[in-house]
């Protein structure tokens, strides 16, 4: 089995969000590959403390394997979190964005401040929408989003209930 455990986002981890978010292979379900200096500003913020934000360790291996976090937003008159992951190609299909998203659900259920987390993956992202069915989100149906800004996609909204019982 393998061991997955998650880290605060550091200084130091800007590599895994070039492999991640860097790669148009990664990015296909949302809309291309970032550029360097969007990269740079989303790692500024990261390695910030309490940013919610996390790279996910596997085994004893130093480099990350990806990246899970979560973030607050309204939806639908709601005050929500939302949740991302981005698991490497190297690590992809051994249950590492399942476990880590257990992880952080449990990070984000301590804080005991917000009901509902929301993942939305596009429609066309069977392995993320398979692990939001997995791990208990229930799916609320499909909305059209802007994202990256110019750009628009379909996604899927799935909601966990973070104060049920675990």
């Amino acid at each position: 089995m393998t061991d997955v455990r998650l880290e605060p986002w550091g200084t130091g981890d800007v590599g895994v969000l070039h492999k991640a978010l860097g790669d148009p292979a990664m990015m296909l379900y949302l809309g291309g590959p970032e550029t360097a200096e969007k990269i740079a500003e989303r790692q500024s913020r990261y390695e910030q403390p309490g940013s919610r934000q996390y790279k996910i360790v596997v085994d004893d291996e130093l480099e990350g394997a990806g990246w899970v976090g979560y973030w607050e937003r309204e939806w639908l008159d709601q005050d929500i979190y939302e949740v991302g992951w981005s698991v490497l190609p190297a690590y992809q299909g051994r249950g590492v964005a399942g476990l880590a998203t257990t992880q952080l659900i449990e990070v984000a259920r301590a804080e005991r401040d917000r009901r509902f987390m929301h993942a939305y993956p596009s429609v066309d992202n069977a392995p993320s929408n398979a692990i939001c069915r997995k791990l208990g989100f229930e799916l609320l149906g499909a909305h059209e989003f802007e994202y990256p800004p110019g750009s628009f996609m379909t996604c899927n909204d799935w909601r966990f209930d973070l104060f049920a019982a675990a």
